[in-house]
């Protein structure tokens, strides 16, 4: 079948296509978390003195108790048996940005040759993967193959229904048998011990005397597109890069801006209704759901979770999504940027910290300029921001989000702090040395009677800054559609434990001098003003004017490239910082920029090779295919007398004649080996490789552009993103 007639056909079907009914949508409270053993399901099963136990150690931080580990093991099989499963399965995350399971059977065979479904306490805490298979940098060498999962009590495990069964999913983290982190959970859990104790200390100077564990939230708000799979199945690029590497952009794309929090298709609809349903089930409270601007392009939010469930639970968004479209004939597609042309997809990680008897730390009420608490973690936000912005930038660095960074679409690669109007303007009079009113809230009169007056924030929002202060969170807007959260979030908490900790020693020094609180928090904030303000910036991130005075008179860093970020994963102080934190170890560190580095090689080779394989064996036999027909058809009319200019002819062979030499020098270029480091092989793939491939890109579009559409072979834009 040639590559029209399966357009046609997959048209065929799509149109035809017998509609999905939802049916009667279930009520919450009868499907909200009953595949979760939860902290009441334990409440059921276990003694109370074990419940107790496991309670503190969810929502306190406390050290878990090893003996009661058989109690919750039993109790928990029990549970998952009652829902259908006969088998569990440790999940961990490792560094590869996707969930990885191992699956056992809760049979044991007995020495009579009957069996029993067991269960134990010594399973439910430890597994063992092999741990030499999962990316490792160096850690592990591939004759070493040992590694563990140890169970995460403070995520809460779960049965996952498929049509093939159920399987018990508990929630661990992966280490290696020397002991290092080879995964994204135990930093994650690390980071907010290290912040929580920091946040602990500042409260308690701050006059706290009641302070309960404080703990980081999350809340992500997940875009991603859908392609009927008929579609997709017929784009090698989609299938195996996740993004599109070639495509003629449509005459309409998003310019009407007609798409973004339009009607949600129907057929979308009924898949978005499947997908909430399985998230409920799994006590993931979805929330938001609407178009987004892209055409084919959609998103869903959640509320916020405590940050490793709320990471667990973005894992698990990311699996759901990617299974239903299945079900529902689409390709889900979380690639940054999957269709050139038109908006990516990001990942927006709304971040804030806070606990049980100070609530949201972050929040700063009414009246910010009087609220010190508020005021002493926002300047520790800022100054962590400034000190570790290339951190920051290097934590969401993938090849894919490369695309996306520094579009008119998505914040720049320069990591900067937007504040807000009214904040902007407390934190000015800090650094001036005192600090005496705010903006407040107002009232928007729409000048039409029947409808009711509007509050005004006392600030606006700026969507181009990649770390915006939201009302009561800070939203890190870089953060990629199809990564972990797991990385910013470890990031986040880690710069924020530093800062505190310093913010720590320097309210002690002043209170030692006999200052009273509040001028020695003023003092301490001046500070911060004066060294790290300039990473606070309310304009606009994408315009030239930016960017020259972020670097320039600033002293920000432009990273516009994984390989230019990655590198300083290998900081001298980015080292320090995780070290005092007992966050990462060196060792840990450098295997982290191991990994991520081979990755973004990895993702671009993969990429160049698609790129000349679907240009050798597709594009350019459709382009020969034309040829032959318009050398045949000025052929024959020249026969008859009749004169047809050549110049269709010939431009389409110039472009065939430049596509193959584009493609040979891209091919050769892949080939090269000879790195002397891996810094110097990253930026080879970032400015060679890539160049290379849009150079092939240019001339394979030039020719869908010209070619009929009956002989051109690849779905194009304007039917995967307008077909449905």
């Amino acid at each position: 079948m040639t590559g029209n007639h399966a357009r046609v056909q997959a048209v065929q079907q799509i149109t035809n296509r017998a509609p999905m009914q939802c049916g009667d949508a279930p009520k919450l409270d009868e499907i909200w978390a009953t595949n979760v053993f939860n902290i009441s399901k334990m409440q059921a099963s276990l003694p109370k003195n074990i419940f107790k136990s496991i309670k503190k150690t969810i929502t306190a931080g406390e050290k878990l108790d090893p003996s009661y580990a058989d109690a919750v093991a039993t109790a928990m099989r029990d549970w998952a048996m009652s829902k259908g499963a006969l088998y569990y399965a440790h999940v961990f995350y490792p560094m590869t940005n996707q969930t990885a399971e191992k699956h056992d059977g809760f049979i044991s065979v007995q020495g009579d040759g009957s069996a029993i479904s067991e269960f134990s306490g010594k399973v439910l805490v430890q597994g063992e993967p092999d741990g030499s298979s999962f990316p490792n940098g160096g850690i592990r060498d591939t004759f070493e193959a040992r590694g563990y999962t140890a169970w995460d009590v403070t995520s809460p495990a779960y049965v996952m229904e498929t049509d093939n069964g159920v399987t018990l999913c508990i929630p661990t983290v992966f280490v290696s048998w020397t002991g290092e982190a080879l995964d994204k959970k135990v930093p994650l859990l690390r980071s907010i011990e290290a912040m929580a104790t920091a946040a602990d200390k500042v409260l308690k100077l701050l006059g706290h005397t009641d302070v309960a564990h404080v703990n980081s939230g999350c809340g992500c708000e997940q875009e991603y597109f859908l392609v009927d799979s008929n579609f997709a199945h017929q784009r090698p690029d989609l299938l195996l890069a996740g993004r599109t590497l070639f495509g003629k952009s449509p005459a309409k794309g998003q310019q009407f801006d007609d798409h973004y929090f339009g009607a949600i298709p129907e057929r979308v609809q009924v898949f978005m209704q499947d997908v909430e349903a399985q998230m409920y089930k799994l006590g993931i409270p979805a929330k938001t759901r609407h178009n987004e601007v892209a055409p084919g392009q959609f998103e869903i939010a959640p509320y916020f979770e405590a940050a490793n469930v709320a990471s667990d639970h973005q894992q698990l968004t990311m699996t759901i999504l990617r299974n239903t479209a299945k079900k529902h004939g689409f390709m889900c597609l979380l690639h940054e940027k999957p269709f050139a042309g038109i908006n990516g997809s990001g990942k927006h990680v709304n971040w804030s910290v806070g606990n049980a008897t100070q609530g949201n730390l972050l929040d700063p009420g009414d009246s910010p300029h009087e609220n010190a608490q508020f005021l002493v973690f926002c300047g520790a936000v800022i100054r962590g921001v400034h000190l570790y912005g290339p951190l920051m930038r290097a934590a969401i660095a993938t090849a894919s989000n490369d695309h996306r960074l520094g579009a008119n679409e998505a914040p720049p690669a320069i990591m900067s702090v937007y504040l807000g109007t009214q904040l902007e303007e407390v934190f000015s009079q800090i650094k001036q040395g005192s600090v005496s009113d705010s903006s407040h809230k107002g009232v928007m009169d729409l000048g039409v009677p029947v409808l009711p007056a509007l509050t005004k924030d006392a600030g606006d929002r700026n969507r181009t800054s990649p770390f915006a202060f939201t009302g009561n969170r800070f939203e890190f807007r870089a953060v990629g559609s199809n990564q972990s959260v797991s990385g910013p979030l470890i990031v986040l908490n880690t710069m924020l434990a530093d800062s505190l900790t310093w913010v720590a020693e320097k309210l002690e020094g002043e209170l030692a001098k006999g200052l009273e609180l509040n001028t020695a928090i003023i003092t301490v904030l001046k500070e911060v003003m004066e060294k790290h303000g300039d990473v606070v910036f309310g304009g606009n991130g994408y315009s030239e004017e930016w960017h020259k005075m972020a670097v320039e008179e600033r002293g920000l860093k432009n990273l516009p490239t994984t390989a230019d970020a990655l590198p300083y994963l290998k900081d001298a102080a980015v080292e320090e910082l995780f070290k005092s934190t007992g966050v990462l170890t060196p060792v840990e560190l450098e295997s982290r920029f191991e990994v991520y580095a081979e990755q973004y090689i990895l993702s671009i080779e993969v990429e160049a090779n698609l790129v000349v394989s679907v240009a050798k064996t597709m594009i350019y036999p459709a382009a020969l295919e034309y040829l032959s027909k318009l050398s045949s058809t000025i052929s024959a009319l020249s026969g008859m007398g009749i004169t047809l200019e050549k110049s269709s002819a010939e431009t389409v062979a110039s472009l065939t004649n430049s596509l193959v030499e584009a493609t040979d020098k891209l091919a050769a270029a892949v080939e090269k080996e000879d790195f002397a480091s891996t810094e110097e092989h990253m930026q080879y793939f970032a400015t060679t490789i890539r160049p290379l491939m849009d150079g092939v890109r240019e001339y394979a579009d030039a020719l869908e552009a010209v070619i009929p559409d009956e002989l051109w072979p690849l779905p194009t834009y304007q039917e995967m993103l307008f077909i449905k």
